[in-house]
């Protein structure tokens, strides 16, 4: 994760959570990391305990000069806001920030020149590593809806915007797979609030 405040330590010598294990962040509440609380502490300006998708954003720098953007921001927090009210704890921030160092840590494994984006065979190579076996229709589909300008790289930020939008319909649609045969049968109701509830 490239931070403007401090720099995060990426997990480069583990490897990223696999599918079976990326369904969601674990009930019980670890230890918090001294570099995580640190830079939480930075981040909650209004010492609220809670920091918002603003104030995630006002610390994240996407390594092109710019910043994540509102969505991907909004996004992050909607992953692990176990109360669903627009903000996450020291907890929920510390598995935030482990998951998005792991999906940087697959990113940065094949953004072999540092460009700051990988390119559509590099993509379907990165989720192929976080167990996820995509068509390469799909996967030109994702690289054109991520990136409407270019159609033919997707940048870290929008690689991690895929990564939980990715996430939030799997852990959907894990739950709905209770017989785990990798099929469901969905309400037209169900499947609008599983979209709706995914992708904002």
């Amino acid at each position: 994760m490239l931070l403007s405040r401090k720099q995060a330590k990426a997990n480069t010598g583990e490897h990223p959570p696999l599918y079976a294990s990326m369904y969601g962040a674990p009930d019980s509440q670890p230890q918090i990391n001294p570099e995580v609380q640190q830079w939480f502490s930075a981040v909650d300006r209004d010492g609220s305990g809670r920091i918002t998708a603003v104030e995630l954003k006002s610390a994240l720098a996407n390594g092109q000069g710019g910043t994540f953007s509102d969505t991907a921001c909004k996004l992050m927090i909607g992953m692990f806001d176990k109360e669903k009210n627009g903000t996450i704890d020291v907890y929920e921030f510390q598995a935030l920030y482990n998951y998005i160092n792991a999906w940087l840590g697959v990113f940065r494994g094949f953004d072999h020149d540092n460009s700051g984006s990988i390119q559509e065979n590099e993509l379907n190579a990165a989720l192929t590593q976080m167990g996820y076996r995509l068509s390469p229709e799909f996967i030109s589909f994702l690289i054109k809806k991520s990136d409407l300008g270019n159609h033919s790289s997707i940048t870290v930020d929008q690689f991690i915007v895929l990564c939980v939008q990715i996430q939030r319909f799997t852990d959907a649609f894990r739950a709905r797979d209770t017989d785990m045969t990798g099929t469901i049968t969905i309400g037209f109701e169900d499947f609008l609030g599983v979209a709706l509830n995914c992708s904002v």
